[in-house]
Formats: C-alpha cells, structure tokens, sequence
C-alpha cells in the first residue's frame, strides 16, 4: 500500500517530539516499511523543520484558508528511514511567530485556540495536496485532534473528490486533549478558519457544549476506521469517567466511541517498543550520579549538596520514575493517603535511609513545586526538574524497580523500555499498563475504587514489591528476567494496522 501518515509530531526530526505522537511517528512508518508498505509522513515544518540539511521545496500547495486564498510550501527532508519519505508543510498561520513551537499554552481561558487554528490550516494543506498529488495514497491515516479538521473537509468540503475516495483513519492517543473551539464568533472559530463550508451540526458539534466544535470527536464519527493505542484503553473509553471513583474513560465522547465499536470501526493496536540488543552491563553509581551532574539545568537548588552525600556507596534499592509532570501522571503521587502523608511521602518513608528514588521530569509549575517541597524534607528524593534523553537511558538500566502510577494511560512507553533492560514495574492496572505488564510475574499491578483506594494500594504495591527483592531474591531475579523478556514489537503492531485499520473490508 501506499500510507500517508499526518500528525503534529515526529521524532525523526530534531525537536519534533513533545509526547508519545512522536514516537509512534518515529518507529510506527519505518516498521510499515519493513512490512512492504511505502510511507510518506506529513508534520509541520513550525518555522524549522523545512530548513534542516538536505530539505528541498517540492511543491506549493495552493489552499481557501480563512476566507482567503493561501499558499503553503512543502519540503522534502532527509531522513535515515528506509522506505519512508518525510514532508513538511510550512506558512506563517503554521509557524505563528514563534519558530519551532510545537504546542502553545493560550490557558484555561482558551484552550487550544493557537493550536487549533495552527492544525487546521496543516489539515487543510493536506486535504488540498492529496488533490493535487500525481498518486492519492491507498490509505491516509491522521493521528490525534491536531487532524480532525481534515475529515471535516473530506465530509464537507468541496473540490475533495479524491479525499473523500481515499481510505482515512484515524488514532487516538490522549482523549484528555480533545481541542475543542467556538463555532463562529471568536478568531479561532470553525467559522473564521472555513467562512463557506455547509456542514451538518451534529457531526461537528461537542456533545456537551452544542455551541463549540469538537476536533476528537469528528473523526471518531466520521473516520472509516479508529484505533486507540492498547486493547484495554480501547475498552476503557467505552464508559464514562467518574473522577470520584479515581476512573477515566471516554471523557464526554463515550458515546459517540460506542456507536464505532457497534459499527465495526473502533480497535485497540497497542503500540511497540524499539529492542536494539542488550544494553551492557549496569550503570556503576559513581558514573550515574557524575552523568546526572553533569546534565545542565536539571538540579534543583541544594541538590548538588545530596549528591555528594549520595556518592559514597548504592543504595540497597533504587526506585524509578521518568515522565512529564502533569496531573495524568503524578496526581497519585501527591495523593494523600491519610491526613498527614501523599502516597509519596509514604513510600519514601518505607524506603528509609538506604534507598533512594530518583524522578525524572517536568510540566506542571505547581506540581513541580510540590515534588521539589518533598525533595527537600526526605533526603531518599532525588527530584530532577527537566528531561535529558541520555540520562534516562542510564536511569531505565541503573534502576531496581520504575514507578508508573498513571491515573489512566493510553498505552506508555516508560514501562516498556523499563522492562527492556530488565527493570520491574510498579502501575496502575490500567489502559496499556495492564496490556504490558502481567502482576507478580513481569512486574507489580494495583487499583482501588477511589483516587485515596488507588494511592494506598500504590504505597502497598510498593512495599510489597521491596519485600520481594529484599526476602525473596531468586523470585525477585526470575521477575527481571521475565520482565527483560517481553517483547512489544512495531512489527506485530505494524502488521495490526494492516489488518484492522487499512483494509477495507
């Protein structure tokens, strides 16, 4: 087949990732390729992306974009991907002033107003390229809200012929993010991007504010096919979130993905992991704590202070966390589990003086203030504000035991590179979690019915998982071991797209 993917990310490029879009752009077409596909992926240039070494203008595509006629420019750019072919597309609505941003922060008093603005004209390029283009593609397949203004052009908008004829799906990554926007009224309005286009109101319109367009919600009701990047976050969805009961699930859009599933056009294909042999021997400490040191910007005030206190000799047992600071991923830590502890107090606490956790991270401003308040009471935190690739390397192979106490997660990717170098996890049974790790025998499941049930039930996870290592070592290497041996490969999930996303029938 030939495959146009179209996303906002794309980690093949220098900066082209925020989140987990990127890595799937990044290993998903290449293991597309190596199944017999041709693969042409399509992400905004942002203002950078077009001038990288080896790009070349290969077109001007001409477009209707706010009531106007616009020009946007495509570029091809060098890659090492074999088979797949990577474009760009950028303008100024693209790169709005600031070149290289990705994703804006208009605040809560606008959500995605830059974004969405920036996406749709990206959709509307795309939608015209594809009519212009000497061979439509068998399949094109988009990928999170940042395209759904693409199925809105292919349902109703004109000119479009070989869109409509095309095959387009769709994958959903985070339903969190959903980028919802006025109808008319507002700069960043369906009306003020396609002033002309005649739609139908209910296959555009939010489902609990009728006077906003929903951009998740149109290719969930209009794409021939939609997966979601694990079995279980594809069942998840189906019912409605319930914060009170700590559950998140189709976050208003319930409804509309059971009426895919019923339709034969929802799946779960869950996303791989890149294996590329063993990674050596394990990280001495001295050599750790030195890497750490030596990555710019990411010690906290006082910090430099508890490394040399930690330099002397290992920990008994290192915990582990890698990820972005966002309430997804941490409001469990900072849950309390009674009225004078979070769930991560508690477990520093039980820890004691001869371990050590070490967290990676950041995002949300205040809960990296929360996390740095903590660091400073328990000498067993390391709180490391930022991200440094090659240290995460180092931390997935020096680690005894990664914490991934996600409130939901669609797929995650930490859990599976923690398992690739032999380290067992602690998570929340949920989503890709519970698809990847198996309780007891690759790594450590929890739950509970409330967000308090779930932070009590990490803590006790936790210690329990400690007890393991501590009184039980045969069993605790047999884990590792088991956990080294999973394998979620690219190419398993890459032949799923094939069967149930790409084919017709």
């Amino acid at each position: 087949m030939l495959i146009w993917m179209a996303a906002a990310e794309n980690d093949t490029l220098p900066g082209g990732k925020v989140g987990g879009v990127g890595d799937v752009m990044r290993d998903l077409p290449a293991a597309l390729a190596r199944e017999g596909h041709e693969v042409c992926v399509f992400t905004p240039a942002y203002g950078r992306f077009h001038q990288l070494p080896g790009s070349c203008k290969v077109a001007s595509i001409p477009l209707e974009f706010g009531g106007r006629r616009r020009m946007a420019a495509m570029y091809r750019v060098t890659t090492d991907q074999a088979g797949v072919t990577t474009y760009v597309i950028e303008h100024g609505l693209i790169t709005a002033g600031q070149p290289g941003k990705i994703y804006f922060d208009d605040g809560p008093e606008e959500p995605f107003a830059s974004d969405s603005t920036r996406f749709a004209f990206f959709s509307a390029a795309i939608a015209a390229w594809l009519e212009q283009a000497e061979q439509a593609p068998d399949v094109l397949h988009a990928h999170d809200w940042h395209l759904g203004p693409l199925f809105l052009l292919r349902r109703f908008g004109k000119g479009l012929a070989k869109l409509r004829k095309t095959r387009c799906v769709f994958s959903i990554h985070n339903l969190a993010y959903q980028g919802i926007r006025p109808l008319k009224g507002h700069h960043s309005s369906l009306h003020a991007w396609f002033p002309d286009l005649k739609y139908t109101k209910k296959k555009v319109v939010d489902p609990r504010y009728r006077d906003c367009i929903n951009l998740m919600a149109i290719p969930i009701r209009l794409a021939d096919g939609i997966n979601t990047v694990s079995p279980g976050y594809a069942r998840e969805i189906l019912r409605p979130s319930n914060p009170v009961r700590g559950f998140i699930g189709g976050e208003g859009l319930e409804d509309d993905l059971s009426q895919a599933k019923a339709e034969g056009r929802l799946s779960g294909i869950l996303n791989g992991c890149v294996y590329p042999g063993p990674g050596g021997r394990r990280p001495g400490w001295k050599s750790l704590l030195q890497a750490v040191a030596e990555v710019p910007g990411l010690l906290p005030g006082g910090t430099h202070q508890r490394m040399q206190k930690l330099s002397r000799r290992r920990p008994r047992s290192v915990l582990v966390s890698i990820g972005r600071i966002t309430g997804q991923k941490t409001t469990l830590f900072l849950q309390p589990v009674d009225k004078q502890q979070t769930a991560l107090e508690a477990i520093l606490q039980h820890l004691g003086n001869d371990g050590l956790f070490i967290m990676l991270g950041s995002g949300d401003r205040d809960m990296e203030r929360q996390l740095g308040d903590v660091a400073e009471q328990f000498e067993n935190f390391l709180f490391l504000r930022g991200y440094a690739e090659s240290l995460s390397h180092l931390l997935y192979r020096a680690g005894d035991l990664f914490l991934m106490p996600s409130s939901f997660e669609p797929c995650g990717i930490s859990q599976m590179l923690a398992m690739r170098d032999g380290q067992p996890c602690v998570v929340h049974a949920v989503g890709g979690l519970r698809d990847t790790i198996r309780d007891g025998v690759t790594g450590f499941q929890f739950r509970g019915r409330s967000q308090r049930a779930q932070a009590r039930q990490f803590v006790d996870t936790v210690a329990s998982a400690l007890a393991v290592k501590q009184d039980d070592p045969p069993r605790w290497r047999k884990i590792c071991e088991r956990a080294a041996e999973q394998r979620f490969t690219w190419e398993a999930a890459a032949r799923q797209y094939g069967q149930k996303l790409y084919a017709n029938s």
